[in-house]
């Protein structure tokens, strides 16, 4: 029996295929002979008690210039997919949230939706570190500039980033002669309004942010080493670093072994990490 697969991310007339994973995880579906379908988060609503959605069926292509052929829409329950995948960028706003609501509904009645929607929302992909702290570098997390100043002090080096960014977005480095750390962390907190995290820097980003992917608890043996550019702290592609695949060392499996339990029991099933030298940083 044909496998149905739907997809709720973000207009795939706008990614850029030749390093999406969700279009790679398209591209692998299909070639396994399953039924695609794309939603938009907007697209998913509920009626009668129903979760449902205006899906449109999808074939697509490896190419980079013409990747997708969209059918025409229908309007169906989101039970009658087997799997949903939930792969909508950060950051997430209420409308997220109330997205997550919907397809709980569906996970609840046997669509297998990944990943678990209360784990969508409990599970930052940043403060969820400090429930493995033992494997993470010297970080705070606070909306009082005052205490980012004094960890800056404490630790000389540091990077400072929102909680609910991606791809290096409002990503700083701050050292303790640096002229702008007032501005910095008064941007970033919006004089004190907003939680951030400061992590101490970890010289071994030169070497590479690795993207480590967890399936069902079980690393991929290879991971994606993203280097910074020249004169760039920021490994990240969209950041312009460069990615190089690398086997896992001892150390990233032993983060993996640590961290994979926890995750699958929350219905992570799948994960991305981020590895600098010997830490887990997201």
């Amino acid at each position: 029996m044909t496998i149905k697969l739907g997809v709720v991310m973000d207009p795939i007339e706008q990614i850029k295929p030749y390093k999406d994973s969700s279009f790679a995880m398209l591209l692998a579906a299909q070639k396994r002979g399953w039924e695609l379908h794309y939603m938009l988060p907007t697209d998913l609503y509920f009626t009668d008690a129903t979760p449902q959605a205006r899906m449109c069926p999808v074939s697509v292509t490896d190419n980079t210039t013409d990747w997708l052929t969209l059918g025409e829409a229908i309007e169906q329950p989101l039970t009658s997919l087997d799997v949903i995948l939930m792969r909508v960028d950060p950051p997430f706003t209420m409308d997220y949230i109330y997205a997550t609501y919907m397809l709980e509904f569906a996970d609840a009645a046997g669509t297998l939706v990944v990943n678990r929607p209360s784990a969508l929302r409990d599970v930052n992909e940043k403060m969820y570190t400090g429930w493995f702290s033992d494997c993470c570098p010297p970080t705070l997390i606070s909306a009082d500039g005052e205490r980012h100043k004094a960890f800056l002090q404490t630790h000389g080096d540091i990077i400072v980033k929102p909680l609910d960014g991606m791809g290096g977005a409002s990503i700083f480095r701050l050292r303790e002669d640096d002229p702008n750390i007032n501005v910095v962390l008064e941007s970033m907190t919006q004089f004190n309004r907003v939680q951030v995290m400061s992590q101490r820097y970890i010289e071994e980003i030169s070497e590479g942010d690795k993207r480590i992917l967890l399936v069902n608890g079980e690393p991929v043996p290879y991971a994606l080493a993203r280097i910074p550019a020249k004169g760039e702290t920021r490994g990240n592609l969209a950041a312009g670093g460069r990615g190089v695949p690398v086997p896992l060392s001892e150390r990233d499996r032993e983060i993996c072994a640590r961290v994979a339990p926890t995750l699958v029991n929350k219905g992570l099933l799948f994960v991305g990490l981020d590895v600098i030298g010997d830490y887990l940083t997201e």
